[in-house]
């Protein structure tokens, strides 16, 4: 999916307590099911009443009073190709696309969850175990 404006990236810790107004109509369902905390999302658009986020291949519009800027890119997004840096001995790196990418507030860093051959691994990797392909 081409990116028409430099993305940027951010948290969006909205839950049902904030309530609706925060979530476009058309996309409250989905983003409710998406649980967003600890998510991190690309800013990709925005209007005088909302911005256009995306996770993986999803986008939603929602308010900007919530979204939290990042100061740094993260290493890696949604879609990049990717390979294990160190697997374990005897079995082979696993190497997809980064699918998930979630934010450790403890750590103030993004970790990242790939998909190998259409299926979700179901390790969560630290930006030091995985390398570009």
């Amino acid at each position: 999916m081409a990116r028409p404006k430099p993305v940027r990236y951010g948290l969006y810790p909205w839950t049902p307590d904030y309530g609706l107004r925060y979530i476009h109509p058309a996309n409250r369902r989905t983003f409710e099911w998406l649980e967003p905390i600890g998510k991190l999302f690309e800013k990709i658009d925005e209007t005088e009443d909302w911005i256009l986020i995306r996770y993986d291949e999803q986008q939603f519009k929602v308010s900007s009073e919530l979204f939290t800027e990042l100061s740094e890119k993260p290493v890696f997004s949604f879609g990049d190709l990717v390979e294990e840096i160190n697997p374990e001995p005897g079995r082979a790196p696993h190497r997809g696309l980064i699918s998930d990418v979630y934010w450790d507030e403890s750590r103030d860093r993004p970790r990242f969850q790939i998909v190998e051959k259409k299926r979700k691994i179901k390790r969560v990797f630290e930006p030091e175990e995985l390398r570009s392909v």
